[in-house]
């Protein structure tokens, strides 16, 4: 079916029911047309637009989400920890001598090395130096004695009720037997 353009041209704007059915057909499909896009234009398009920026907020509250109910899950076992690890840091705080418990770990460490059959070659208390929360005392040490001797002298320091650790540990073998420098730190907790 073609289209007769001059049925355009003797239109009554004033009697729209007696055009002919081409015409009006015509003239709907273009103001439907005219309706749809202008409606996808000002409306649909910026729906779609709001759409495709709620989607992509989603997918990040999503994993959002998935990461806060993964620590909610293990909350109770990180308040377990954290309960077993404030025991534990009571129990290292009390290994930690009070100002006045020094001496007698300085003691301790000298009967230890004693009791070893060790002789002392030099036995040199340094300065305190304080940390965060605690403070080292470096003693220098320089005892000889047999291999078995320095063993266990070492791991009667190790077992010290109080913490004693020992660093730079040197070796030496001479006339007297085997020499060991080492440098012992004892800590104590800063009660202020």
């Amino acid at each position: 079916m073609a289209i007769d353009l001059s049925q355009f041209q003797n239109l009554d704007p004033e009697n729209i029911g007696n055009w002919p059915v081409v015409v009006k057909a015509t003239i709907f499909v273009v103001v439907v047309v005219a309706v749809v896009f202008a409606g996808y234009k000002f409306d649909i398009s910026e729906q779609e637009k709001k759409l495709v920026q709620a989607e992509s907020e989603e997918v990040s509250l999503k994993a959002e989400f998935e990461s806060k109910q993964k620590r909610a899950v293990l909350l109770a076992a990180y308040k377990q920890q954290m309960s077993e690890m404030e025991e534990s840091f009571g129990s290292m705080l009390r290994q930690l001598p009070s100002k006045t418990e020094v001496p007698e770990l300085i003691v301790d460490i000298t009967q230890t090395g004693l009791a070893n059959g060790l002789r002392f070659d030099l036995f040199q208390p340094g300065e305190e130096k304080k940390m965060d929360f605690y403070s080292e005392k470096p003693i220098n040490l320089r005892v000889s004695g047999g291999y078995h001797n320095i063993a266990e002298f070492v791991s009667g320091v190790a077992v010290l009720p109080r913490i004693v650790t020992l660093h730079d540990i040197q070796l030496s073998g001479g006339e007297k037997g085997l020499t060991m420098s080492a440098l012992a730190k004892t800590y104590r907790y800063l009660e202020e």
